[in-house]
């Protein structure tokens, strides 16, 4: 049998916290159902005269998104363009509010940098520059992939890459491109070390690996039970061979203490939604609070 009480709003703590998990895939992984790592090309040319596949994307605009989205601050200036912001003047004419601001476009794109030093982006602008994104799906890198993990190592070639840490892709010490880390992209703008990018889809000696991380919720409920309550025990155990449903005189004394074995968590509707076990019967105390407390993750 078993006992109801219901839980107070100060009995229940979300508690957010980051977990990880590793991965390693080999090149001949690359395409399976539950990896899908992909690399792409991208090529600064006139769309209309060159609307060239790779990998079922258009180099062109692959191109051009990706200097869109992290590149376009860095035109003018390899550690950037100074943000520059409008103002909202209030009211200032009978059709209201009217947004007053430079009309330069630069400096005014985020493009997610991977920290608050100041950050320097190479992005090629010749005609015919190339460049090559390596991307990872977010169901494997979570919410961003975990700083200083990412390695793409290319046995055949002998080259490894890594990140900084910082969002940078790093080559024998040096800076080839970048990584964004909340997308799962590694960007590859120094030409020296792109050659065919569709090659590393086609070699064996291709790994890839990182690190995800990803935020869960662990849900504390506290099961508070007072002095003055469910001190009689629930147990059928404790009636009598007697058919008027007596119990027996010891579970009447005063020294006499109920323990409780399970907790379950029931909703609106008393439907059972969770049951937790103690390690072993815990005593129920009459003078005292007792306090058991049901962590869930989520």
């Amino acid at each position: 049998m078993a006992a109801f009480k219901q839980f107070l709003a100060s009995d229940v703590i979300v508690t957010p916290f980051e977990v990880n998990k590793g991965f390693s895939f080999t090149s001949a992984q690359f395409n399976d159902d539950d990896v899908q790592i992909k690399t792409y090309e991208g090529v600064n040319e006139d769309f209309l005269t060159n609307k060239g596949l790779r990998n079922g994307e258009y180099r062109v605009l692959v191109y051009n998104s990706i200097k869109e989205l992290y590149y376009s601050n860095f035109q003018t200036s390899p550690t950037g363009d100074p943000l520059i912001t409008g103002s909202i003047l209030p009211g200032e004419d009978e059709a209201g509010d009217v947004l007053r601001g430079p009309s330069s476009s630069q400096g005014r794109y985020e493009n997610y940098l991977q920290t608050s030093l100041t950050q320097s982006r190479f992005f090629p602008t010749g005609s015919g520059d190339y460049i090559g994104v390596f991307s990872i799906p977010s169901r494997l890198y979570g919410d961003y992939i975990q700083p200083e993990s990412f390695i793409w190592q290319d046995n055949t070639n002998n080259a490894t890459f890594t990140d900084d840490g910082l969002g940078n892709l790093i080559v024998n010490n040096k800076v080839v491109g970048n990584i964004i880390y909340q997308h799962g992209l590694a960007i590859l703008t120094n030409s020296s070390y792109l050659g065919d990018i569709t090659d590393y889809t086609r070699a064996s000696s291709i790994v890839c690996s990182f690190s995800s991380s990803y935020t869960i919720h662990e849900t504390q409920y506290k099961a508070t039970i007072r002095e003055s309550e469910f001190n009689f025990s629930q147990n059928p155990s404790i009636i009598s061979g007697s058919t008027d449903g007596s119990v027996y005189d010891f579970t009447t004394g005063s020294f006499f203490q109920p323990y409780v074995t399970t907790v379950g968590l029931y909703d609106e509707q008393q439907n059972l939604l969770a049951v937790g076990k103690l390690s072993q019967p815990y005593p129920l105390s009459r003078t005292t609070d007792t306090s058991i407390f049901i962590n869930l993750d989520r």
